[in-house]
C-alpha cells in the first residue's frame, strides 16, 4: 500500500516524538504491575483485573496473560500461560510477545520508514466499533503521548473464533468418527500510520499453538500516484496513475520463559535426503540436531526448523517441553543488513527492543539494529526476533478500501503435553501404543 509521504510527516508534527529515547520496559500510560517470571504453578497472570486476559475455550484449554500498552511497540502481551484440560496447572510459555518493528522501504529508493520507532505507530491506536469484536469485549486503552484530546481509546478486542477442524479420525467402527472443531482466543488492535491501518492479531489456539499476524489495510494514497519510473503498478486511468511498489518487513520479538524459566535452549534441525541405497525401495532421510549455543542470524530453508526448549520442565512422558518456530510465507528484503535473515536469536539485553532504528544507547555500542547484536555471545536467556517480509505491488483491487493482506508466523507446541491436548477421553490410553486396524 502506498502511504502519503506528506501526510505522514504532517500528521506527526504535533507529536514531536517526545519520547524518542524510551528504552525497554517503559509502560506507556496506565498498565499492569509487571512481575518477574514465576513458576508455572501460578493460577493467574500477575496483573490487575483491568489488564488481565483469561479465556477458557469450549475444548477445556485456558489461556492467561497480562497486557500493557507501550509508547512505541503498542500492544504488549506478558506472562503468557497455557493450560490444557488435563494439566493440573498453567504452563508458562512467554515472558513477553510484541511487534519488534515494521520497516517500509520504497522500490524507487526515495524513502523508507520505521513505523514503530519513527512514525508514531502506538499513538495511532484506533477506536473499534462494537461490530468489530463480535462476541467479545473491547477494552479501553490509555494511549501515551497522543495528539488526541482524549488519550483513552476503545482499541483492544478479546474474543473467540472457530478455526475449523482441530482433528478428524475414523474409529474402528464405521459409525464412529472422532472429530473436533478448533477454538481460538483472538486478541487484536488496529493502529493507523499515515494511509496504513495495521491490524495486529494474536491467535491463541486450544491446541497450544500461538499465531502472530500483521494485516495491512486502509487506503492507497490517491494523491501519490507518481511511480513514473516503472517501479510501480498502474492504478486507474492515465499513464501517471501508478502506485509505487514497496516492502513491509515485519519483526516480532518473543521472550520465552518455558515452565517459568528464561534459561531456555535453542536447537536447529536440518534434514538431508539421499538416493536409495542398495536394497532400499525409497530415498532415505536423516535429521540432525545442532544446539544453538551462541547468538545466531538464521535463514529458513527446506528441511530446516528451530525450537526453543525448556530447561526447567518436562511433560508426563518425561520429554522436555519446547515450542517449534513455524515460519510463514515471506519475501526476504535484501536491501538492509537487518532484513537479510529470517530469524535472530540474541541474548537478552534490556535496551535491545526494536529490530531497526532502536532508540536509546545499547551496551558497548552494539548498534541500533538486530543484526548488530549477533556477536557470538553465549545464549542463556534467548530472545527470538522473527522477520517476515511482504513485497507489495499494488493492484486495481486494492482500492477502495484496500483488502487486508496478512503476514506472520506461528509457534507450535512440541512435547508440551504427552498427547494431543484435545484427545477425547476414550482414546487417552493410546499414548505410545499402536494396534493394527482390522
Amino acid at each position: 500500500m502506498q502511504p502519503n509521504r506528506i501526510s505522514r510527516a504532517r500528521r506527526h508534527t504535533a507529536l514531536g516524538l517526545s519520547v524518542a529515547a524510551l528504552t525497554a520496559g517503559v509502560t506507556a500510560g496506565a498498565g499492569p504491575a509487571v512481575a518477574q517470571p514465576k513458576a508455572a504453578a501460578a493460577a493467574a497472570a500477575e496483573c490487575s483485573a483491568a489488564y488481565r486476559i483469561e479465556q477458557k475455550l469450549s475444548s477445556g484449554t485456558t489461556w492467561r496473560m497480562c497486557w500493557r500498552y507501550d509508547s512505541k511497540a503498542g500492544l504488549v502481551l506478558e506472562d503468557i500461560t497455557y493450560q490444557p484440560k488435563n494439566e493440573p496447572r498453567p504452563i508458562k510459555v512467554l515472558n513477553s510477545a510484541r511487534l519488534g518493528q515494521i520497516h517500509v522501504p520504497y522500490d524507487d529508493g526515495s524513502v523508507e520508514y520505521d513505523d514503530l520507532t519513527g512514525f508514531g505507530f502506538a499513538q495511532g491506536l484506533m477506536n473499534l466499533a462494537p461490530g468489530e469484536c463480535p462476541g467479545g469485549t473491547i477494552k479501553s486503552v490509555k494511549v501515551p503521548d497522543t495528539w488526541q484530546d482524549n488519550p483513552n481509546v476503545n482499541g483492544l478486542c478479546t474474543t473467540t473464533r472457530s478455526r475449523g477442524h482441530a482433528y478428524r479420525m475414523q474409529g474402528d467402527s464405521a459409525n464412529k468418527v472422532y472429530q473436533a472443531q478448533g477454538k481460538d482466543l483472538l486478541v487484536y488492535s488496529v493502529n493507523q500510520v499515515g494511509w496504513y491501518e495495521y491490524m495486529t492479531e494474536w491467535r491463541f489456539q486450544d491446541d497450544g499453538t500461538i499465531t502472530m499476524n500483521l494485516g495491512a489495510t486502509g487506503s492507497l494514497s490517491w494523491s501519490d500516484y507518481d511511480a513514473g519510473d516503472g517501479r510501480g503498478w498502474p492504478i486507474g486511468k492515465g499513464p501517471k496513475a501508478q502506485a509505487t511498489s514497496h516492502s513491509h518487513n515485519a519483526f516480532w520479538r518473543l521472550d520465552f520463559a518455558l515452565d517459568g524459566s528464561s534459561k531456555n535452549r535453542v536447537e536447529q534441525y536440518d534434514s538431508t535426503v539421499s538416493a536409495p541405497a542398495q536394497g532400499q525401495q525409497a530415498p532415505s532421510t536423516k535429521t540432525t540436531r545442532t544446539p544453538v549455543t551462541k547468538e545466531l542470524a538464521g535463514d529458513a530453508k527446506s528441511y530446516r526448523w528451530w525450537r526453543v526448549v525448556s530447561a526447567a520442565g518436562k511433560n508426563k512422558d518425561w520429554h522436555p517441553r519446547s515450542y517449534e518456530i513455524v515460519p510463514g510465507t515471506s519475501t526476504k528484503y535484501p536491501g538492509r543488513s537487518f532484513t537479510k535473515h529470517d530469524v535472530y536469536f540474541t541474548e537478552y539485553n534490556e535496551c535491545e527492543q526494536f529490530a531497526s532504528n532502536n532508540p536509546g544507547n545499547c551496551a558497548a555500542g552494539a548498534g541500533d539494529s538486530v543484526d548488530k547484536w549477533v556477536n557470538g555471545q553465549t545464549l542463556t536467556h534467548p530472545v527470538v526476533w522473527m522477520n517476515v517480509g511482504f513485497h507489495h505491488i499494488a493492484r486495481d483491487e486494492d482500492q477502495q478500501p484496500m483488502p487486508v493482506h496478512w503476514q506472520g508466523f506461528s509457534i507450535a507446541p512440541r512435547d508440551v503435553t504427552a498427547m494431543n491436548p484435545l484427545t477425547p477421553s476414550e482414546l487417552d490410553w493410546q499414548n505410545g501404543h499402536w494396534r493394527q486396524r482390522g
